[in-house]
């Protein structure tokens, strides 16, 4: 691995700390990538700073070659061309160091729960892998910002910090200002909820009965079903049974990693998820 793509850094907590109690590490990361699809596009650089529950703060960046051009107009937005990254490992080599980088943490990121996961989850997937990002507790400011003060990252630096925020587009600076702006946020609203579990309930409420995070599958009397589209109602089990080609349908389909692995692991294995602690109430 080269170390001039790939660093770790172990600091102090920053200029301040996060007032947010953690009983396990929460990693603020930020992702540049060939595009803005989370689900085919393709991670460039990664930036992470893991905070653990203590106040110190481990930063990672990692710089990937994507193993497909970098279009132009991407380019424009980050600045990292083909020619910088072509020396560079893939993420399938970096990978085992990034999944156990982010093993046990909790997740947080600036719209991180619509783009920065997804596109994680997805680099996984493509290698076999299981990130499982709904067991994890999300912490995205860009919805506690949203809920509060209804702008962009650059506007949450300038209102929440009192300055610009400087190397806008950067995975680094983006990640840095992101946590710096949740630090701020925990200051300035203390109304917030304190944990990260409370805060993970707070800004995407969960159902228990869901097997996956948006309620795509969900425990309905007694079993696993489909809840969406002209499938909803539609066991699981039947759909082995009886209709494998709508599994099919949605594990090559554009839905949700864990959607699609939970009907991967269905069809090749059999496999289903097991009851949820809820349904035995």
């Amino acid at each position: 691995m080269n170390e001039a793509e790939n660093t770790e850094n172990v600091a102090t907590g920053g200029n301040r700390p996060l007032a947010l109690r953690l009983d396990r590490p929460l990693i603020v990361f930020d992702i540049e990538s060939t595009g803005v699809n989370a689900r085919q596009d393709r991670i460039i650089e990664l930036a992470a700073i893991k905070v653990m529950p203590d106040g110190s703060e481990i930063e990672k960046n990692w710089l990937f070659n994507p193993g497909v051009p970098i279009p132009p107009e991407t380019t424009a937005i980050h600045g990292i061309t083909d020619a910088i990254v072509a020396a560079c490992p893939t993420f399938a080599e970096c990978a085992k160091d990034v999944f156990a980088f982010f093993s046990g943490c909790d997740l947080s990121g600036f719209n991180a729960d619509r783009f920065d996961i997804p596109c994680l989850e997805e680099e996984f997937a493509r290698l076999g892998i299981n990130f499982v990002a709904s067991r994890r507790r999300h912490v995205d400011v860009q919805r506690i910002y949203h809920r509060k003060e209804p702008r962009d990252l650059s506007a949450a630096v300038r209102f929440y910090c009192g300055h610009d925020h400087a190397g806008a587009h950067g995975a680094a600076a983006d990640a840095r200002a992101t946590l710096d702006v949740l630090k701020a946020q925990m200051e300035r609203y203390p109304d917030l909820p304190r944990t990260s579990e409370e805060m993970d309930e707070y800004l995407v409420p969960h159902d228990p009965l869901n097997a996956d995070r948006n309620g795509m599958i969900r425990w309905m009397n007694g079993e696993w079903r489909i809840n969406f589209g002209k499938q909803r109602g539609k066991s699981l089990r039947e759909l082995f049974a009886r209709e494998k080609n709508i599994l099919k349908w949605i594990v090559n389909g554009s839905f949700d990693t864990e959607v699609r692995l939970i009907c991967r692991d269905l069809l090749e294995d059999g496999i289903l998820p097991p009851p949820p602690p809820a349904a035995a109430k």
